[in-house]
Order: C-alpha cells, then sequence, then structure tokens
C-alpha cells in the first residue's frame, strides 16, 4: 500500500522570520510525514539551495516558493509563489530591491520604538536576522524578550499593528506586479491566507478579481488553524473564481504548539489542487 502524499505548501526559514535552518526545516517536515514541501521564506529565496540538498538526501520533493508582500487599495496582502526559477535574473533583482525597503523599514520601527523609551531594536533584530531578511516578527520577539509584552501577538496589538505606536506604512509593489514577477519566472502566484486580512466578501472578491485578472491562478483554502467554516468560505472563493487551492501550515517556530508542519485538514475535493498546476 502507498504511503499517502502529505502537502505543506507554505512554511518559512531562518532565511526571513522563522527559527529553524532550511536543513532543520526540511528534516522537521520530514519527521512529520509531509512528502512534498515548499519553502515559502518572505521577498527571498535565500534558504532554497540548502534546502534543497536537505530534500534530495532524505527523499522528499521540495518546491521552489518564496512569499511577497504587495499592496492593494492600502491593504498588504502576502502572495506566494510556488515553482518559481529561483535563478531567474529579474526577480533577483527585484527582491534586492525589497530587502532594502525592509531594512529602511526597520530603521524607521526601532527609531519610533526609541521614542517610546524602548532602545536596543534594531541591534536585537539585525543579530536575530543574520543574513536572512528582517520582519515585524523580529521586533516582536524584541519586544517579548525585553518584557514589555507577554506574547507576538500583543506585539502586534501594542505596538507593531496597523495604527498603532512602532507601525511603519511601507511601499511594498503593487498586487499585479508582485504577481507579474511570479509568473514571469515562472511560476504559479497564490494568495496566501486570504481570510487573515478581515476583507467583507464584496471587498475579497474585489482583490480576487484583481489578482486573477494580474494572473494570479490559486488561492488558499486550507492553512493552519482554519476551521470547517474558513475552509468551506475559501473554497467557494476558489469556485467562484475559478482558482486552484493550495494549503500550508504557515509554520514558523516549533514553539507554536497551534502550527505544525503537514498537520493540516483534508484538501476539498471541490477544488483543482495547485500541485497540479506545478510542472
Amino acid at each position: 500500500m502507498s504511503t499517502p502524499e502529505v502537502y505543506d505548501l507554505h512554511c518559512h526559514s531562518k532565511a526571513s522570520d522563522g527559527v529553524l535552518s532550511a536543513t532543520d526545516l526540511v528534516q522537521r517536515a520530514h519527521s512529520q510525514g509531509v512528502t512534498t514541501l515548499a519553502l515559502t521564506d518572505h521577498d527571498t529565496v535565500a534558504g532554497l539551495a540548502e534546502a534543497h540538498i536537505c530534500a534530495d538526501s532524505i527523499g522528499i520533493t521540495l518546491i521552489n516558493g518564496m512569499e511577497l508582500s504587495a499592496n492593494w487599495k492600502s491593504h498588504c496582502f502576502h502572495i506566494v509563489g510556488l515553482g518559481i526559477d529561483s535563478t531567474y535574473a529579474p526577480l533577483l533583482a527585484s527582491l534586492e530591491n525589497m530587502q532594502t525597503t525592509r531594512d529602511q523599514r526597520a530603521a524607521k520601527i526601532a527609531d519610533k520604538l526609541a521614542k517610546k523609551r524602548i532602545p536596543g531594536a534594531l541591534e536585537y533584530v539585525q543579530n536575530k536576522a543574520g543574513d536572512g531578511m528582517i520582519t515585524r516578527t523580529h521586533f516582536a520577539d524584541f519586544l517579548v524578550s525585553q518584557h514589555h509584552v507577554d506574547t507576538q501577538q500583543e506585539a502586534f496589538d501594542r505596538y507593531l499593528g496597523k495604527g498603532k505606536s512602532a507601525f511603519v506604512a511601507t511601499e511594498w509593489p503593487e498586487l499585479a506586479q508582485a504577481v507579474s514577477w511570479i509568473t514571469a519566472a515562472g511560476g504559479v502566484a497564490v494568495l496566501a491566507h486570504p481570510l487573515r486580512y478581515k476583507l467583507t466578501a464584496a471587498w475579497m472578491k474585489r482583490v480576487l478579481a484583481t489578482f486573477k485578472e494580474a494572473g494570479g491562478q490559486a488561492i488558499e483554502v486550507v492553512v493552519s488553524r482554519m476551521n470547517a467554516d474558513d475552509i468551506k468560505l475559501a473554497t467557494s472563493y476558489a469556485m467562484q473564481f475559478e482558482l486552484a487551492g493550495s494549503m500550508g501550515s504557515d509554520f514558523h517556530t516549533p514553539a507554536n504548539q497551534w502550527v505544525e508542519l503537514g498537520r493540516l485538514a483534508p484538501f476539498p475535493d471541490k477544488i483543482k489542487p495547485v500541485w497540479e498546476l506545478l510542472g
């Protein structure tokens, strides 16, 4: 009897805001029964080469991925790219520009925290990120470590979230531009965790219409912590806009007991799975 395929097409390593190295992440996925994994670090492909070496050695299928931040109508959305050519020069140039944007944002966030009498943030996040991307999660970890908050979520609720004292509005590429980078690199663009944006149905349909027109081909319909009603709603959006469905844990750290690699609800049978679009 053949082993069932287990897909996890959204997770993060130390190359962005995860805590595990690419090698440790792939090994953990394998130990959790994942057979096909996509490494989708924020705005970088830096962890993919290392991940492939490990995946090849232990017999897990690894899909090249990344997760881009993009703006549309003053909202920030995350677009996962699956099956990309990680050596595509125009894509790498665009990611280098986004690295600069993230570095500039980090300096501004640290300055805002310093004005709130919370010094030392920039040095901490730079050390924590190392050669990887600096994200707001690194600042959340800093605030926890300095006992200003008890959890990452509290850090966002009190300091880092939109409208809070250390929030910095960032000029990410437009949604259509981000999708075009993915498709030009031979990948499939996937709208990540669609229900986290807390949009009304009318606004979500506007986003999906724009996303589809730009060349987007899929939407995440199964993500960690989504309940049956959430999955049903996301699936209905996929059906309405003729999008394939994707699934992924959005794993960052073993410390989060609610999010684990490969621990996902069954994929709905009403829609095409995104892996059928990948060569």
